[in-house]
């Protein structure tokens, strides 16, 4: 239908305005000539429309993107209480102005597990990726640098992360360390010692240190760790450390996160066999050897000379950069200048060749999917026609009477057929 018909049609005014809704839910007008760079006139005025625009165009993919940010957290906003606006307008606003108590808060927020909270923590976060987003466009390059430490209990990652710390806020760059702790299986608490170790640190105020339980999660990153680092960066904190626990599966989800994965081993932490066995070495940017120095030079130096060796032997994960190892002294700060300067030229490198880019957003979805995977079994697990099943199935199991599988088979025809 052209215009002319639809000026003419009895239903007109209903037309007009289911016209003009649409072409507004899809975005098909620009309401400011300044977001113009190039438009087609419109053959046939619009004004008998209502729509008083001189140019028309599709948007661009940025610009679609931002529509639909904007989109959503109205959204989600519009489902806020007043009282609930305003907490999350206040702390959105001293989080960019880098109030320390509004970070704390807001990482706080998004770590409860109270399903209201939740829903307040991801409008909070929404209205920070849509800050994050205009800075880095300004900016023309990430707002910060995102490097994972992991290694084994012992290493000396608390020592080294204050002395490195503390010579980065000299430099004069800001520094969150989001320091995660295991959670005891027995009890469920965690000791969150972390910051207890960092005194000079924890009192500088450039640096913000934050000790988090995992709670069980496996992988030795919490849930919302990923979240956390996106509030840090909002808050104005250009480098990021990630500091897991160090065991198990905690080198590969915390390398789903990070530009920059480095790992700390001690110098007695066995030969390169045990790495690569372990597969903590193909995950790794950069290998320090920490401890060198006294007694521990001559071991140091030999563990140097293996791994260089066993790296050899592994494929390379980039096609720019090549993962180094360095003998560094948090006692003698021995190496520390060296391996800030070589992750300063791991940052450059992937910055240049775009494997940084693309290392992000391929990262940004492994975590959505991860997250969905959470959601879902709890929301399996918690399901009405489920959790009625699953302690009869249970003692099935343990009794002997049925197969693990033939179990979880027949809470999953239950969670299918709840309907």
């Amino acid at each position: 239908m052209n215009i002319p018909m639809l000026l003419q049609h009895p239903h007109r005014d209903f037309l007009k305005v289911l016209l003009r809704t649409l072409l507004r839910r899809y975005h098909f007008i620009v309401p400011s000539s300044t977001h113009l760079r190039s438009g087609i006139p419109c053959a046939q005025p619009f004004s008998a429309l209502g729509l008083h625009h001189a140019k028309w165009m599709l948007p661009s993919d940025g610009l679609t993107r931002t529509l639909c940010l904007q989109t959503t957290l109205k959204e989600q906003t519009e489902g806020l209480s007043d009282k609930e606006q305003r907490l999350v307008a206040e702390l959105y606003t001293g989080l960019i102005q880098g109030q320390r108590a509004c970070l704390a808060e807001a990482i706080t927020l998004i770590e409860s597990t109270h399903n209201r909270k939740k829903e307040l923590a991801q409008v909070l976060l929404q209205k920070v990726l849509v800050h994050h987003r205009e800075q880095e466009k300004l900016k023309g390059k990430p707002l910060a640098f995102r490097v994972g430490l992991s290694g084994p209990p012992g290493a000396g990652k608390s020592t080294f992360i204050e002395y490195f710390g503390k010579m980065l806020t000299e430099r004069g760059h800001k520094l969150s360390v989001l320091a995660v702790d295991p959670s005891s299986c027995t009890s469920g608490g965690s000791l969150l010692g972390d910051k207890t170790r960092m005194t000079e640190l924890s009192r500088d105020m450039n640096a913000y240190i934050r000790p988090s339980p995992t709670r069980g999660t496996l992988g030795g990153v919490t849930r919302t760790t990923n979240e956390a680092i996106l509030l840090c960066e909002g808050a104005g904190y250009d480098i990021i450390l990630i500091e897991t626990v160090g065991v198990g599966q905690s080198e590969f989800a915390v390398a789903d996160m990070v530009d920059m994965f480095v790992l700390l081993l001690p110098p007695a932490g066995g030969d390169e066999l045990q790495g690569i066995k372990r597969g903590i070495i193909e995950m790794a940017d950069l290998v320090a050897i920490t401890k060198s120095d006294g007694d521990l030079v001559v071991p140091a130096r030999r563990i140097q000379a293996e791994y260089v060796s066993a790296l050899k032997l592994l494929r390379r994960r980039s096609g720019v950069w090549r993962p180094k190892v360095i003998r560094i002294s948090a006692r003698s700060g021995e190496g520390i200048t060296e391996l800030w300067d070589t992750m300063k030229e791991f940052q450059d490198v992937m910055l240049a060749s775009g494997e940084l880019t693309a290392k992000r957003q391929k990262q940004q979805r492994v975590w959505m999917w991860n997250l969905i995977q959470e959601n879902v079994v709890e929301h399996f697990r918690t399901h009405p026609t489920v959790r009625k099943r699953i302690p009869l199935l249970e003692e099935s199991v343990l009794s002997g009477a049925l197969s693990p599988g033939l179990a979880a088979d027949l809470l999953l025809k239950a969670f299918k057929n709840r309907d």
